[in-house]
């Protein structure tokens, strides 16, 4: 009878991670948004930013969590990025050490330029908890396109996002 409830948490946790898993979050459609958010550290995700922003899905584009040793100049060379259109609609943001970072610097941004509709691009593992903290960062009405980048992710790194993911939804049931 004690044992019901451990095992019965097991499983639930079992069917979450398997679900998890295997239905990650896929890429957006073609709807325009005010701007793009790229929070920075997986494989593919400022290219789809750019890719995005060159198209005019949007016209301006953050880059969250730029790492302070990172140029603008070097940025733009590294990705191919023109100057009137690194001038005109990048912002490179350097204040985030984390995704939680990430919202909070996101949340500030668009608050700065009356954003009504973002479009978040960020790994398909990332994708859930990315779009959690920014959805408690941002105002209700700020409408949010989610827009995975396909990737091949590790078991260990399914696992350990998927109990972050957790612990974030723990951590914002506690916050209020």
């Amino acid at each position: 009878m004690i044992l019901r409830i451990p095992a019965a948490a097991f499983v639930i946790y079992a069917l979450g991670f398997m679900l998890f898993a295997v239905f990650l979050p896929r890429g957006a459609g073609e709807m325009q948004t005010d701007a793009i958010v790229v929070p920075t550290g997986g494989k593919g995700r400022i290219d789809r930013g750019l890719e995005l922003l060159r198209d005019g899905q949007a016209k301006q584009l953050l880059v969250t969590g730029v790492d302070p040793d990172v140029k603008p100049n070097e940025f733009a060379a590294e990705y191919e990025v023109s100057p009137r259109l690194m001038q005109c609609c990048i912002t490179l943001g350097f204040a985030a050490m984390d995704t939680q970072g990430n919202a909070v610097e996101t949340a500030e941004w668009i608050e700065d330029r009356q954003v009504t509709s973002l479009r978040l691009v960020t790994t398909d593992w990332h994708m859930r908890r990315a779009a959690l903290e920014l959805d408690s960062a941002i105002p209700e009405d700020v409408l949010v396109l989610e827009d995975a980048v396909r990737s091949q992710p590790s078991m260990r790194i399914l696992f350990l996002e998927y109990n972050k993911l957790i612990a974030t939804m723990f951590a914002g049931v506690w916050r209020g």
